[in-house]
């Protein structure tokens, strides 16, 4: 019964829900999604995760909201590309933290005082030589396969492309361009990032994961 499924809190368009969406399709792993949008959440999701960001499961009572753990959560129950095997935790969390900083004020500058998007634009383009730098003799970041760094990292490089695709497409290094277009353009990818209607809106709950 689906019923009996982990519950997924997820907003589509989230770096973080992404990768963990990510890593539960791999797994083949199913979870009742929910869709929710972050300028509307609904309050069953903050009841049992009140910081309100995404992804959120729910498995056996158990509340797991930060997406690398999520992301473990279905690797330890099914890892088929071994991406556990292809990881860098301090990389990812120059990703998740200074990285992050600056595409946040690139990309929504608007929302910070006194921001100036090019000069986070330039700092967070020194992560990209520093992806590139691993990726100059190997097409992912931690060897001849995806692995977990590159599901970790890539939806952050993808919203640093989306902020001003014109810009990264002629100044960003070439391999993190062609590994980002590789990510991008996987069948995982396109799987993880099917469109759903809004859980609050609709009541409707959908299987995701194990080829769904």
């Amino acid at each position: 019964m689906t019923d009996a499924l982990p519950l997924l809190y997820s907003f589509r368009r989230c770096p973080y829900a992404m990768r963990a969406r990510m890593a539960i399709a791999m797994s083949g792993t199913s979870v009742r999604l929910r869709e929710v949008l972050l300028k509307d959440k609904p309050e069953e999701m903050l009841a049992v995760s009140p910081k309100g960001t995404v992804p959120v499961l729910i498995d056996d009572g158990a509340v797991i909201d930060e997406s690398l753990a999520v992301m473990d959560w279905a690797l330890a129950k099914h890892d088929p590309e071994d991406w556990r095997a292809r990881d860098d935790a301090d990389l990812i969390a120059v990703n998740d933290g200074d990285f992050k900083h600056h595409l946040d004020r690139y990309k929504y500058a608007t929302r910070y005082d006194g921001a100036d998007p090019e000069e986070h634009r330039e700092q967070g383009a020194r992560f990209l030589n520093q992806l590139a730098a691993r990726l100059v003799d190997r097409p992912f970041l931690c060897g001849e396969a995806r692995g977990r760094a590159d599901i970790a990292i890539f939806p952050f490089v993808r919203q640093f492309r989306i902020a001003d695709e014109q810009w990264f497409d002629a100044h960003a290094p070439a391999p993190v361009r062609a590994w980002l277009k590789t990510l991008t353009t996987s069948d995982l990818f396109a799987s993880a990032m099917a469109k759903y209607p809004q859980w609050k809106d609709t009541g409707e709950e959908f299987v995701f994961g194990d080829g769904a």
